[in-house]
């Protein structure tokens, strides 16, 4: 006789079935209502299909829309893997590739046999998935012997699934799931059909080339992208995002504001106008003031140090490739010590400030007493980016990190990280982003240092924010598996936005690995030397990606204390132009930045061009207000003026444009 299996539901209560028995049947047997509702299942934890046996005891969590993050994933999946099928219906002889889902959608890589595709091969492919979706086909999972697959895929001529098929590791399960007669390798989970698909729930957005396994010596591959939901209000809702996004685009934003430009003479870096770097140096000196009241010490490290360095500390084997190399010609007849394993003697510029940092802590004897030490470096970073994925302030190569270490004892960690905590919800708080997660990013599989320090660090880091209070749903509390680096877990920090996007942009790590390596320590209560504990720290990450955030966040509108230009007094008649000026010279000599416009143009035409440039306050000034010493002002997107006396204005402008920490 079969034994039964044993399958506890999250009720607590365990049902025995027959080995073979799948999700949906249980669902089936609870009631119709959850049969039709299933589409998936978590066994032992792990997602799997509906239609999929189980085959020993395990708990078992059914799926249904309401577990949004699990239903998204897979819906993302299968119109993935329906743009497979749609494009190879269409385009006989296309070869598929790689199909992953993302944070918003899908794309899908192919290899066109007779031409790339363009956007305008878009619709035709969105109708043919939307014939496949209502023919509502199954999605059967089938398990493949590792020869017999990859003689499949050279037999279909799919070079690059046999490539792929044959990479993976000796005792891989190899699974491949069928739609009628495609059949695409994929570990899975999908859903039971192609009609649980919302046909009217995605929309193909543009395709682009991308090289065979991201390498550009590598074949060009057609990337088509696409966003999918769970239905037409989800997707109603996102394509209403992206529109408000594309009006919020940091670079069409910078040029009409005049604040920065790129361009192809020095990839990845920044040319800051001078309005620009008004904004970049305003918020350099609120956060120099917060950092100073905190208890920083500031310090400046070198662009440029010996690879030797950079391969005691670590990074030259993780960060190598992305670090830009110039060789240490050594003079003749000059030995400069031993060379890098072997080879001719380099110099790297720095990728991460903390190396030069722990080289200072050593600079003299450092006593129990003198933790924590807090190091902070606005310090300029550069990391050799691929071409491809430079994106304006975005992503970059030239950066400047709001960069701080601190060094603690283990008896301090946990209050430290607390305060940082702290101090970061107040910067956030003043730069109008009330909104934030915080999730605890754990260890990855490579990583540096014992399973003891690993546990006592995260359970610090977890302690440290449950001490603020903020381990709550209302703070995005999450854990983060596997996304530690390689030598510490972290705390992330993600902003939302005014349009519902998040951004990881703060971040604080312990480190015990890197003081190791770098021979870091201070004299204990003891008399004996002792390794601080290194705790790496951010708040906006990059200057340039962070201003790039506000830009997008503040749609370009600036609080007051912020704008490169808080006040323009703008002329009516030309009669008002020495009265323009006087303005003008008071409100500078208040300490705000204003500009005149006594241009011969209609007063409109100045209000609409200020408005493009994003100008908080328009003192509009005529012969009345020249004769009764008034302004008329007329706030950033507000159709009413307001009359004042020109003291009483500069009063009500120079509080508002004092920064939150001065106030």
């Amino acid at each position: 006789m079969t034994a039964m299996l044993k399958i506890s539901l999250p009720d607590g209560s365990v049902r025995e079935v027959a080995p073979g028995t799948t999700p949906a049947d249980i669902a089936a047997s609870i009631g119709p209502g959850l049969a039709k509702a299933a589409i998936a299942a978590r066994v032992d934890g792990e997602l799997r299909d509906i239609m999929r046996p189980l085959e020993a005891d395990a708990s078992l969590a059914l799926v249904t829309a309401k577990d949004e993050k699990d239903a998204l994933e897979l819906a993302r999946h299968d119109f993935a893997h329906v743009l497979a099928e749609a494009v190879q219906n269409l385009f006989p002889g296309t070869q598929i590739t790689f199909g992953p889902a993302t944070d918003d959608g899908f794309y899908y890589d192919f290899a066109p046999k007779d031409r790339p595709f363009t956007d305008e091969d878009l619709p035709a492919i969105e109708a043919e998935m939307r014939r496949i979706i209502a023919a509502n086909e199954p999605l059967v999972r089938e398990v493949w012997e590792r020869d017999a697959l990859i003689a499949l895929w050279r037999e279909q001529g799919e070079t690059f699934k046999a490539e792929w098929a044959a990479e993976l590791p000796e005792g891989d399960e190899l699974t491949v799931y069928r739609a009628g007669n495609f059949l695409d390798m994929c570990r899975g989970p999908h859903l039971a059909a192609t009609g649980k698909l919302d046909p009217q729930a995605f929309k193909l957005t543009r395709v682009s080339g991308a090289y065979w396994r991201g390498d550009q010596k590598n074949a060009m591959l057609s990337r088509i992208y696409g966003t999918g939901w769970l239905n037409k209000k989800q997707l109603d809702a996102h394509l209403t995002r992206l529109e408000e996004a594309a009006k919020r685009d940091h670079r069409r934003i910078g040029q009409e504001m005049d604040l920065f430009h790129t361009q192809s003479e020095a990839q990845g870096s920044i040319f800051w106008h001078p309005k620009g770097y008004i904004l970049w140096r305003e918020l350099e000196a609120y956060m120099r003031r917060r950092l100073d009241a905190a208890g920083y010490r500031e310090v400046k490290t070198p662009q440029l140090m010996d690879a030797r360095q950079w391969e005691q500390s670590g990074h030259w084997g993780k960060y190598r490739e992305n670090m830009f190399v110039v060789p240490d010609e050594i003079p003749s007849g000059e030995d400069d010590g031993p060379v890098l394993s072997g080879k001719a003697d380099l110099m790297a510029l720095k990728p991460m400030n903390c190396p030069a940092h722990v080289l200072i802590f050593r600079q003299g004897i450092k006593s129990y007493r003198d933790l924590p030490i807090r190091m902070a470096e606005f310090g300029c970073c550069h990391r050799n980016e691929p071409h491809g994925a430079l994106h304006g302030l975005m992503r970059v190569r030239q950066f400047t990190q709001d960069d701080a270490h601190i060094f603690v004892r283990a008896d301090q960690l946990v209050d430290e990280v607390a305060k940082f905590i702290d101090l970061l919800d107040r910067v956030y708080q003043d730069l109008g982003f009330p909104s934030y997660a915080i999730k605890l990013a754990l260890r990855p599989d490579k990583r540096f240092g014992s399973e003891d320090m690993w546990d006592w660090s995260e359970q610090s880091l977890r302690d440290a924010v449950a001490a603020t209070g903020r381990a709550t749903e209302a703070f995005g509390w999450e854990e983060l598996p596997g996304e530690g680096a390689f030598y510490a877990p972290k705390l992330e920090f993600h902003l939302t936005d005014a349009i519902g996007r998040t951004w990881q942009v703060g971040t604080i790590q312990t480190d015990t690995v890197l003081p190791e390596r770098l021979d870091a320590s201070y004299v204990g209560e003891d008399g004996e030397r002792h390794r601080p504990i290194m705790l790496h720290r951010a708040i906006l990450g990059s200057f340039e990606r962070f201003i790039g955030i506000l830009i997008e966040h503040h749609a370009g509108r600036f609080p007051l204390w912020l704008a490169p230009v808080q006040a323009v007094a703008a002329t009516i008649v030309s009669d008002a132009d020495d009265y323009a000026a006087e303005v003008v010279a008071k409100l500078r000599a208040a300490g705000l930045r204003a500009e005149p416009d006594t241009r011969n143009e209609k007063i409109n035409y100045k209000v609409r061009e200020h408005s493009l440039a994003r100008v908080p306050a328009l003192l509009v000034v005529g012969r009345r207000e020249a004769e009764e010493g008034t302004v008329a002002i007329r706030r950033l997107g507000e159709q009413n003026q307001q009359v004042l006396s020109l003291d009483d204005a500069i009063t009500m402008l120079k509080a508002e444009a004092t920064p939150p920490d001065l106030r």
